[in-house]
């Protein structure tokens, strides 16, 4: 069974997988949308996932660096519901304050044009995500 990440956006969703070890998290793709269409980014990832064995999911939810939940921690909030009740799986909110930046300094250490890291942040950040829960996993136990 695998962990699925993503990063949830008004018009994106970055995804990634782990390894069916739960080791690694490797990025997958990104599924474009019209603004806050989620019905269509659940039945798109839906298409994607269909063949894999799911575990879980673990959704970036992004906090204000206070730790207070903005517009966009309730768009993810909305977004986790019609998660679990599509896929009947269990879907982890995972703090992702700065993991965008994150991606964007990575892929700028990695001579990535401008242009490119626009299409690719978003999956760098759900596999970003997705290795922070799979580390923590590790120190648990």
């Amino acid at each position: 069974m695998k962990i699925v990440g993503l990063d949830l956006g008004s018009k994106t969703l970055g995804i990634a997988v782990s390894d069916p070890s739960k080791t690694i998290a490797t990025k997958l793709t990104t599924i474009t949308f019209t603004n806050n269409d989620f019905e269509y980014a659940i039945k798109e990832l839906f298409a994607i996932l269909k063949d894999e064995d799911i575990e879980l999911f673990v959704l970036g939810l992004p906090k204000n660096m206070d730790g207070s939940l903005g517009f966009q921690a309730q768009s993810s909030i909305r977004f986790k519901e019609m998660l679990e009740a599509k896929f009947n799986k269990n879907v982890i909110l995972w703090d992702e304050r700065l993991t965008s930046k994150m991606a964007e300094s990575l892929m700028i250490s990695a001579n990535v044009s401008r242009k490119k890291r626009k299409t690719k942040v978003d999956f760098v950040a759900a596999t970003i995500i997705l290795q922070s829960y799979l580390d923590s996993r590790k120190r648990d136990l």
